[in-house]
């Protein structure tokens, strides 16, 4: 992963922490780094979270806690290039983020798909709460069908609050930014600040050995 790469991994991975992390834009990283002594392009460190974002989410899932069996389904809206995407989310109802997927319509199929990644990643919850979402309702039907589950579904607005406050943190990091030109650079932008969100909910596995540079241990 960090082959042929001018610059050392625990330089790469401190300006990709810094970007994700901070209400940065690119420029603002490059000006950073260069305080530092490090002279590198900001489309230089665009091009690092975009490579970097599959393996850190991939290993990520293997050292987080385990959620709880009681989930919060919801979508928000992103604009990627003037046109609104969708970005399903799931948290537990302690509040720990479950996972995540950007999906460019909001049908039962991108809502399917979100569901089976959670499940894969996570376990098969017992209860999963929605609003009255459509998509979302025939998403776990069909599973539930399909998977010969019986994954209760509830449908109660004032329970969904805690994953609709923890989408306003995802949306803030992303309105400060200059926006989204392209659907793939934003679903691996996207999945990376939740990575650091979770981090700062302590859903990590030994959070201590993080301290220094984000993603050391992810990428291991």
């Amino acid at each position: 992963m960090f082959k042929h790469h001018r610059y050392p991994k625990i330089i790469i991975l401190q300006a990709v922490y810094f970007k994700l992390r901070f209400t940065l834009s690119y420029r603002d990283v490059e000006e950073l780094m260069l305080i530092r002594g490090i002279k590198v392009d900001h489309s230089t460190i665009q091009r690092w979270i975009f490579k970097l974002s599959p393996m850190v989410e991939k290993n990520m899932h293997k050292r987080k806690h385990q959620v709880g069996n009681s989930w919060r389904m919801d979508e928000t809206y992103i604009k990627v290039k003037g046109e609104w995407k969708y970005l399903c989310r799931a948290i537990d109802k302690e509040g720990n983020t479950v996972d995540y997927l950007l999906t460019k319509k909001r049908k039962r199929l991108s809502a399917q798909s979100f569901l089976i990644k959670a499940i894969e990643n996570n376990g098969k919850p017992e209860l999963i709460n929605i609003d009255k979402s459509g998509a979302n309702t025939a998403a776990i039907k069909v599973y539930n069908k399909r998977s010969f589950s019986k994954i209760e579904i509830r449908q109660c607005k004032y329970l969904n609050n805690i994953v609709e406050q923890d989408h306003r943190m995802i949306k803030w990091r992303i309105i400060q930014g200059l926006g989204f030109k392209y659907f793939e650079s934003a679903k691996r932008t996207i999945a990376e600040i939740e990575i650091v969100h979770m981090m700062k909910k302590n859903q990590l596995l030994n959070p201590k050995r993080l301290i220094n540079y984000y993603g050391t241990i992810l990428l291991r």
